[in-house]
């Protein structure tokens, strides 16, 4: 018999503003959507540059991974969609930071422009403890 999808949903980072969950787990891996850099409210951080919202986009993508029962070092994947070729070394630095010793998979997408008009997504899928 299947296992059922479960959805993952903490505080600690903005809700969905669509028809999504912040994540789901599933037979021992944890998806988590896309997050932008908004402020806690939901609302765009206003006049971050791009090192300030790769830094709020990569704190929401840690914090839904650990209240998935997840985290940086459990990271199979991550990919960066990203305004701006030119801002890929700050990204990588910051990406570097955060996640320490992991080294997951990862792509960085250069995309003209996204929604909200923020300067970077980032998506993933981690491991986690079988449900």
């Amino acid at each position: 018999m299947a296992k059922p999808v479960k959805t993952v949903a903490t505080q600690a980072v903005p809700a969905p503003k669509g028809h999504y969950a912040q994540a789901v787990r599933h037979e021992g891996r944890v998806y988590v959507s896309g997050q932008l850099p908004p402020g806690l409210d939901g609302t765009p951080l206003p006049g971050a540059g791009f090192e300030a919202q790769a830094q709020s986009a990569l704190d929401n993508l840690i914090a839904i991974l650990r209240a998935a029962g997840s985290g940086p070092p459990r990271l199979l994947k991550v990919t960066a969609y990203i305004v701006g070729i030119e801002n890929w070394p700050k990204f990588d630095a910051i990406y570097a930071a955060a996640l320490g010793q992991a080294r997951p998979a990862r792509s960085v997408v250069p995309v003209p422009e996204l929604h909200y008009g923020y300067l970077i997504e980032i998506d993933a899928v981690a491991a986690a403890d079988p449900d």
